[in-house]
C-alpha cells in the first residue's frame, strides 16, 4: 500500500466537481474581460528562479538535474514563465497582452491550512500598459470572479497599497535602509509580534525610534498626511494609487477596496500598486490571494521595458473563503440520465443514450451486466435525475419507462419518438 506524499492531494469526483465549477467561474470572468488562455510547461530551468530570487530559493523548489544534465525545477509560480514567454515574442504580440491560465505549481514548504506543496492557481496578467486602468481592470476581474461565486462585499475586501509609497517613505529617514528588507518586514507585520516586527525594520537599517515613526505613519493610511511627509516620489505614488482607485470606482470594484499601506506583498519584483484579498470577517486570518504591478520583470529577463500587472487566486485559500461564506459548490455528482437495460436491449438503449448525449446531457448506461436492482442502486449513487428503463417487455409494447428519481414517480413514452426533439424530456414533460 502506497501513501500519498505530504502536501499533495487527491481529488475524488465529488470534490473535483466543485473545484471544476469554481475554476470555470474564474476563467469565465477572465474571458469576459478579454483575457486569452495560455498553457505553460511544468518544468523550467532552475537558473531562472535563482536569477530572480537568489540562490536561497532553491531550498523551496523541487529542483533536480534531468537526464540531459540540465538543472530544472517544477514551476513554483507562473510570473517568471509568462515573462519569458513575452520576451520570446515581444515584437509579435499586440499590446496590451492579456493572458490567463489555471494550472498546478509546486513548492517544498511547510504544509499548513490553505497551503500545500502542490497547489492550483488561476493567473491573470496584463502586459504593456502602465495606465491606472490596467490595475483597476485586474481588481475588477477579481471582484467579478468572487461575486460570480456568490460572495459579497460582506465576505471579502481588497487591501490596496503601493510599494513606491513605502519605499519613498523609507528614503525620507536619515538612515542607510535596505528598502527590500524593510518592505519584506512590512509584509510580515500582521504575522509576528510587534517587537519582532520593529526589530526587522531595525535590521533593515532604521533605528528603533525611526521604525516606530515609520510604522505609525503607514498604519494611519492617511494619504494626505503621507504625501505631505514624503518627497516628490511619494506624492507621485499617492497620486497613482488614487488614480487606480478612481478607475476601480468606474469599473465597479472600488466598494471592495480599502487603502492599507501595511499590505506590502513579500516578493521583490513588485513595483507599484499591490493588493491582497482578505476575509472581511477575520475568520480566515491569512490573505486569500494577492496581486500587483511588476513593471521591471520583463526587462530583467532580457526584454524591452514592459509594464505589467496581475493577480493569482489560489484554489485552496479561495475554497476556505467560499466554505466560510457558505457558497462553496456542493461536492456531489450530477447525472441527467441513467439508461437502464433489462434483457437484450443494448441496441435501443445505446441509441437513446446517444440521442440524449447529443442534446448535451450527462448520460450513463450499464457497462457491467448488472441486475435491475444493482443498476437502480448505481443510478441513485450517481445522483441521476431521471432513469430511462429499456426493457424487453416495454419494447414489445413499443415503449420505454421514464422514472423521476426525486419523486419516485414513473410513466411511459413511445420508444420511437424518445427523446425526439426535446433536449431534456423529464417526467413532467411526459405525463
Amino acid at each position: 500500500m502506497y501513501d500519498r506524499l505530504k502536501g499533495f492531494r487527491d481529488f475524488y469526483p465529488e470534490k473535483m466537481a466543485a473545484r471544476r465549477q469554481v475554476v470555470d467561474t474564474l476563467e469565465d470572468a477572465a474571458a469576459r474581460y478579454g483575457f486569452r488562455e495560455i498553457s505553460t510547461p511544468a518544468l523550467e530551468r532552475t537558473q531562472m528562479y535563482v536569477d530572480k530570487s537568489g540562490e536561497e530559493i532553491v531550498e523551496e523548489l523541487y529542483a533536480f538535474e534531468d537526464k540531459g544534465g540540465r538543472g530544472v525545477s517544477l514551476t513554483p509560480e507562473l510570473t517568471p514563465t509568462v515573462a519569458r514567454m513575452v520576451v520570446a515574442k515581444q515584437q509579435e504580440l499586440s499590446k496590451p497582452i492579456k493572458w490567463y491560465s489555471t494550472r498546478p505549481f509546486w513548492r517544498f514548504e511547510q504544509v499548513q491550512q490553505g497551503r500545500f506543496r502542490e497547489f492550483y492557481q488561476t493567473n491573470v496578467d496584463i502586459f504593456g500598459s502602465s495606465a491606472p486602468e490596467a490595475d483597476a481592470e485586474v481588481l475588477a476581474f477579481a471582484a467579478d470572479a468572487l461575486t460570480d461565486l456568490g460572495l459579497t462585499g460582506e465576505d471579502f475586501e481588497f487591501r490596496v497599497s503601493h510599494r513606491d509609497i513605502l519605499g519613498g517613505l523609507l528614503e525620507t529617514f536619515d538612515a542607510d535602509v535596505d528598502t527590500r528588507a524593510a518592505i519584506r518586514a512590512v509584509d510580515k507585520r500582521a504575522k509576528v509580534e510587534e517587537t519582532e516586527y520593529l526589530g526587522l525594520l531595525s535590521d533593515a537599517g532604521l533605528s528603533y525610534e525611526q521604525a516606530e515613526e515609520f510604522d505609525d505613519l503607514v498604519a494611519t493610511g492617511d494619504l494626505d498626511e503621507i504625501a505631505a511627509f514624503g518627497g516628490d516620489d511619494v506624492e507621485a505614488a499617492v497620486e497613482n494609487l488614487r488614480n487606480v482607485l478612481a478607475a476601480a470606482e468606474d469599473f465597479g470594484a472600488r466598494e471592495f477596496c480599502e487603502v492599507s499601506l501595511t499590505t506590502a506583498r513579500g516578493l521583490d519584483y513588485y513595483t507599484g500598486v499591490v493588493f491582497e484579498c482578505f476575509d472581511s470577517t477575520g475568520e480566515i486570518s491569512r490573505s486569500v490571494f494577492g496581486g500587483g504591478r511588476y513593471d521591471d520583470l520583463i526587462e530583467s529577463f532580457g526584454g524591452q521595458p514592459t509594464p505589467a500587472v496581475g493577480v493569482a487566486p489560489g484554489l485552496a485559500p479561495l475554497s476556505l473563503l467560499c466554505q466560510r461564506a457558505g457558497v462553496w459548490p456542493d461536492e456531489a455528482l450530477a447525472t441527467d440520465y441513467y439508461v437502464l437495460t433489462v434483457g437484450d436491449t443494448r441496441e435501443v438503449a445505446s441509441r437513446i443514450a446517444r440521442d440524449l448525449r447529443a442534446a448535451g446531457n450527462v448520460v450513463e448506461v450499464d457497462v457491467s451486466d448488472r441486475s435491475f436492482g444493482a443498476q437502480m442502486g448505481y443510478a441513485d449513487g450517481i445522483n441521476a435525475e431521471t432513469v430511462v428503463i429499456v426493457g424487453e417487455q416495454d419494447l414489445a409494447n413499443g415503449e420505454v419507462t421514464v422514472k423521476d428519481m426525486g419523486s419516485g414517480e414513473q410513466t411511459t413514452a413511445p420508444v420511437d419518438s424518445f427523446p425526439g426533439d426535446r433536449a431534456s424530456p423529464t417526467y413532467d414533460d411526459l405525463v
